[in-house]
């Protein structure tokens, strides 16, 4: 009974003075800390914020140039140096009030031939990626090898051989010549087959086959196992390969302007090329105007497409 007495007194003491002693701890590092000196703090922090502010205004002045050149009615780029000086919409305006240069049906074509050939060439990636990856058949090894081999040659050094090509196939299938968009979609998905479907390869692998060996037990076919568990589990590199397909053939312009000979056929890149194209006639600033609604969609789908790479990376399969 006379030592109960001691024993509840003493952890109370004992624990506000340990809440004292931390509190005047935590004050004490934060104070070391605001005397730290200026050269400290920056040799060990300080320099990766300048980096980082450095490589900001480089990557958003030139965003910010084009902004105002398209704000700017004058059609000059030596008038918009002085960044939103003036703003007005008349650029937008007369970018659509050109008969001759028809800036909606361009941007319909670039949808439709962006799209399309993205759509494809993530589906068609895909079950060649799976192949390579699931099956073992002869020349398998070779087909990665040549997969391999031909990322080193781009395909603008085909340009050529891509005019007579398409120029002998539109006499015999006008659809697939000289011209036509979907002539242009197998120029693109050719080129782009091989560096998606290597790409996607080393994705699949990481999927463990364990997954598959239940789905077979179960009774599951090969197109059940790509289409309900496979295609699930790589939506990161999916969405990585279909946002980079349609951003690079938005922006192509060499091939475009060499199969698109109608006007009416052509793309944002190729139709664009035209308001500059002429030296005495140029409008540099219906030609950003131009720029700033062609970007709108790649915002958009990289937007909608962030939330399925970030998701899918750590999302996983439980089979139950």
């Amino acid at each position: 009974m006379n030592g109960s007495a001691p024993r509840t007194a003493a952890p109370a003491h004992q624990a506000e003075q340990g809440i004292t002693t931390g509190t005047t701890d935590v004050e004490y590092l934060k104070s070391l800390q605001r005397r730290r000196p200026f050269g400290v703090w920056f040799k060990d922090k300080g320099w990766r914020h300048l980096v980082g502010v450095i490589v900001t205004i480089f990557a958003v002045f030139p965003l910010l140039y084009v902004l105002s050149a398209a704000l700017n009615s004058t059609g000059t780029l030596v008038g918009s140096n002085a960044l939103f000086s003036k703003i007005d919409f008349g650029n937008f305006t007369a970018l659509f009030d050109m008969p001759s240069r028809p800036f909606a049906q361009w941007f319909l074509n670039t949808m439709v031939v962006g799209g399309v050939t993205s759509a494809a060439t993530v589906f068609l990636g895909a079950m060649a990626a799976y192949a390579f990856s699931r099956m073992r058949f002869t020349g398998r090894r070779f087909g990665l090898l040549s997969l391999l081999l031909l990322q080193m040659f781009p395909q603008l050094l085909a340009v050529v051989a891509i005019f007579l090509l398409l120029s002998g196939i539109s006499e015999v299938i006008p659809a697939l010549g000289l011209g036509s968009q979907l002539g242009l979609i197998m120029v693109y998905l050719g080129g782009a087959l091989g560096v998606n479907t290597y790409l996607m390869y080393g994705f699949f692998n990481t999927v463990p086959q364990s997954l598959d060996e239940a789905a077979k037990i179960d009774g599951a076919s090969h197109t059940q196992i790509f289409f309900g568990i496979i295609m699930r589990l790589v939506t990161p590199i999916l969405a990585v390969v279909g946002l980079l397909s349609f951003i690079g053939i938005s922006g192509e312009f060499v091939i475009a302007s060499v199969v698109l000979t109608d006007p009416d056929s052509q793309t944002l890149a190729v139709g664009l090329y035209s308001f500059v194209a002429q030296q005495r006639s140029e409008n540099w600033g219906v030609f950003a105007a131009g720029a700033v609604i062609s970007a709108i969609p790649v915002m958009a789908l990289f937007l909608f497409l962030q939330r399925y790479i970030v998701s899918g990376l750590t999302q996983g399969s439980v089979k139950g």
